[in-house]
């Protein structure tokens, strides 16, 4: 019973950690490439900060620069751009004064007339995505290629591809081309793993009528007292009956209890019989004498008979 709490002990640890709260880092629109001249907004999603949550960026020509500084204007965790240029394409991320930094998002500014909408942040394993090739101006129902490592995937006559249950292998750089448009840039889609969680241990959990029934059909078999029809009668109504064909033989089920009950008498016998045979000892064994019951007045008797015996001797 100590055991299983230890258990659930590391189950409910280990749950309690994989829930932490990161500094995570959101865009609005949900892209990874913008035309120029478009809006952008980025927010910072994580615990108080003391310091605050700043917003920086690594672009070809500055380092580390923070929102505000020459480009955008940050309100309280949020950093907003109203008129994004080409020169604003580079990597984004939040980060506190106190050290902590959240993932990184990498944003593309084209001055052309094509776009691929794709999920700015990693795609988890088994989710379904959908890419949008967007042109400049906006048209409805162009026809668009998807590329994927610079192969060809499909045409899609509405300009957009889902993929339903991604997996790892759809892990890429893409990019689409719409005929007397143009072709977008390209951008890597990342997938990760699913999230593995512990179960909590099945000794914490309530038997179900299943197990119940299994253990009383058990039971039935390790008593010699207890009769098969009993233990069907104990079994729960609800509880569904094995095929035929899948129930073992009846010679497999009693062969382990005659094997058993063999050992036992191999085992006890001997005992019963070295027990016997040394009470039947014990009691043929010749009566001691008796000791005396006051050592010390025989001494004195045995004392006097000597001195009787020497004076008769004088």
């Amino acid at each position: 019973m100590k055991g299983a709490y230890v258990l659930w002990l590391l189950w409910l640890i280990s749950l309690l950690c994989g829930s932490t709260n990161q500094a995570r880092l959101t865009v609005s629109p949900s892209s990874s490439q913008l035309f120029e001249g478009d809006f952008l907004s980025l927010s910072c999603e994580a615990e108080d900060c003391p310091a605050g949550w700043t917003v920086r960026r690594n672009t070809p020509k500055r380092q580390r620069s923070r929102c505000g500084d020459g480009w955008g204007k940050q309100v309280g965790s949020c950093c907003t751009i109203t008129y994004i240029f080409r020169r604003d394409s580079g990597v984004y991320w939040c980060e506190c004064g106190e050290g902590i930094s959240s993932n990184t998002v990498n944003i593309t500014v084209t001055g052309g007339r094509v776009i691929l909408q794709s999920p700015v942040l990693p795609v988890m394993e088994g989710d379904s995505i959908t890419l949008l090739c967007k042109s400049k101006p906006p048209h409805s129902n162009l026809s668009a290629v998807f590329y994927k490592d610079g192969s060809v995937i499909r045409t899609e006559s509405t300009g957009h591809m889902t993929i339903p249950h991604v997996s790892l292998s759809d892990e890429g750089l893409y990019k689409c081309h719409i005929s007397q448009h143009g072709e977008s840039p390209p951008s890597w889609i990342t997938v990760t793993g699913k999230p593995t969680t512990t179960a909590l241990p099945s000794t914490l959990s309530p038997p179900s009528t299943s197990t119940l029934s299994s253990a009383s059909t058990l039971l039935s078999v390790s008593t010699p007292m207890t009769t098969p029809i009993q233990s069907t009668a104990m079994a729960s109504p609800s509880a569904t009956a094995l095929p035929t064909d899948s129930a073992p033989p009846a010679v497999s089920i009693h062969r382990p209890l005659v094997l058993r009950v063999v050992c036992h008498l191999v085992v006890f016998c001997p005992y019963v019989i070295t027990t016997v045979l040394m009470v039947s000892l014990y009691r043929q064994r010749p009566t001691a004498t008796a000791p005396h019951p006051h050592p010390e007045q025989k001494l004195t008797e045995d004392f006097d008979i000597m001195e009787v015996t020497i004076e008769h001797h004088f």
